[in-house]
């Protein structure tokens, strides 16, 4: 089954108004954002383009992990030690709250021990370094030569007491209290902008406007360019598969080191199961999406034979230049607009740390560890990372244009992008049951060429990673408008 079910929608609240805070995305950022500045007596209102959680925050894993992945030895390498701990410091307290939450309105947290795992001998000298730097950084890491699970292993660190859970839990809980608390909830209300002269206001879709004196973009990828981040992030895909098995569950929370990466964390219950994640690539390149998730199949069927699969799906984050998240104020917001983005995989913890930084900013006590943070040097390698990225984001968005010049579109089945006649712009073109659904096949937030995925449906942008459904409406920013019918 692909694609995890959607949560039955909300009540609607007043179809606009004004506020003191407007809180744009339903995921763990922006609800924990919502909700902090709720209990401190603000009006506060969150527009979400889909449901609570449509985005990375639903389709996440659900590891609450200090440890993660190689992370901190990438941080080192490019940044101080005092940068390093404020993310750690970051990140710790993001996972307390989230923790403490949880028991506090019944949400169910498993505790397991996060594990950062060398798949072959060549993977070691990462894992080794990842362990020194957690070392440095404080946290209590161990060695271990070996583990006991049924894939190769050649090395491992390892962090006890961390944690995992059900991601929809936790966000129907926060959703759940921002509105007992009084906050207003919409969902299905995808803002088109907002307005760069005096009072923020908060325009919809649908010509609602909401009106607030600050804005916050909890949205994924931000969808105003005025601070240029679509630039300076790269989105990336990734995927997951959930499966049914016999037996002991996984007593771990695994990530392996290297490439492609294989991300795994049991599911106790009735039936046992068994996620199984990774090989991501940037949206809209790297070819077959379909082929991704055939590949982790394989793997499991490999290593846990008799799993049988009862979903498949995928996330979308983004990650900055140089590893830290981007949070705080929006350039060219006037102070009044407030963003958080690039958690890398990584956006449990971190969006409690971001929610703090921005509600503490608003309420005049953001914490100590925001300042080195937010006041980080563009260390030269990641300048250059900006750069490379750019070059290669400029190069895809060429090549699918050229491709899609070359190519005349056909019938077959699934979608294609290509020559319709002698029409100058590309056309999307999806069949289904016989019928042809045309669209003007070009992002519409800088105009590259899009592609089709073919394990999920929709029209991908290599360029800046927005994604548009098999009929044009948007999932992903940073677009925010709907693709044209192709006539």
């Amino acid at each position: 089954m692909w694609g995890t079910p959607e949560p039955a929608p909300l009540p609607i609240g007043p179809a606009d108004g004004h506020f003191d805070d407007v809180v744009i995305g339903a995921g763990f950022t922006g609800l924990t954002t919502a909700l902090l500045l709720d209990r401190s007596g603000r009006s506060v209102a969150v527009l979400e383009a889909r449901h609570v959680g449509a985005g990375a925050s639903g389709a996440t894993t659900g590891k609450l992990s200090l440890l993660q992945g190689t992370k901190l030895s990438a941080i080192r390498a490019v940044h101080s030690s005092a940068i390093a701990r404020a993310y750690v410091d970051a990140n710790r307290e993001g996972q307390a709250w989230l923790l403490e939450f949880c028991s506090s309105h019944g949400v169910d947290v498993e505790r397991r021990a996060a594990v950062t795992y060398a798949a072959e001998p060549g993977e070691v000298r990462a894992v080794r370094d990842e362990y020194d730097a957690a070392r440095s950084l404080g946290l209590e890491v161990e060695w271990s030569d070996t583990l006991d699970v049924p894939f190769p292993t050649s090395g491992a660190v390892v962090l006890p007491e961390q944690a995992q859970f059900q991601p929809r839990e936790v966000l129907t809980a926060l959703a759940a209290q921002f509105q007992l608390h009084g906050g207003l909830l919409h969902e299905n209300a995808r803002v088109t902008g907002v307005s760069k002269l005096g009072q923020p206001t908060v325009t919809t879709a649908d010509g609602r406007e909401f009106h607030g004196a600050n804005v916050v973009l909890a949205t994924g990828a931000p969808i105003l360019d005025r601070g240029l981040y679509f630039a300076k992030l790269e989105a990336k895909r990734s995927y997951l598969s959930a499966f049914a098995l016999e037996g002991d569950v996984l007593e771990q929370m695994l990530i392996s080191a290297g490439s492609p990466t294989r991300s795994l964390r049991g599911v106790p219950g009735d039936v046992s199961r068994l996620l199984v994640g990774g090989n991501g690539h940037v949206v809209g390149r790297g070819g077959s999406e379909a082929a991704r998730i055939d590949d982790l199949r394989e793997w499991t069927a490999k290593y846990f034979p008799g799993a049988v699969e009862t979903h498949a799906w995928a996330a979308q984050d983004h990650t900055s230049h140089d590893g830290i998240p981007y949070v705080g104020l929006l350039p060219r917001g006037r102070a009044r607009v407030h963003v958080a983005t690039g958690y890398d995989k990584w956006g449990l913890a971190n969006a409690v740390a971001a929610a703090r930084t921005i509600s503490g900013t608003i309420l005049g006590s953001a914490p100590s560890w925001s300042k080195p943070l937010g006041r980080r040097i563009t260390h030269p390698k990641s300048a250059m990372k900006i750069v490379t990225r750019n070059a290669r984001a400029a190069s895809a968005a060429a090549g699918a244009l050229l491709a899609a010049e070359l190519r005349e579109v056909g019938s077959r089945a699934g979608g294609e992008v290509g020559r319709v006649g002698f029409s100058p712009v590309p056309v999307a073109v999806t069949t289904e049951q016989g019928e042809a659904c045309r669209l003007v096949g070009v992002c519409t937030h800088l105009g590259a060429a899009l592609r089709w995925n073919d394990a999920e449906n929709s029209w991908d942008c290599p360029w800046h990673g927005s994604r548009f459904a098999a009929d044009g409406s948007v999932l992903d920013g940073p677009a925010t408008r709907p693709l044209d019918r192709k006539e």
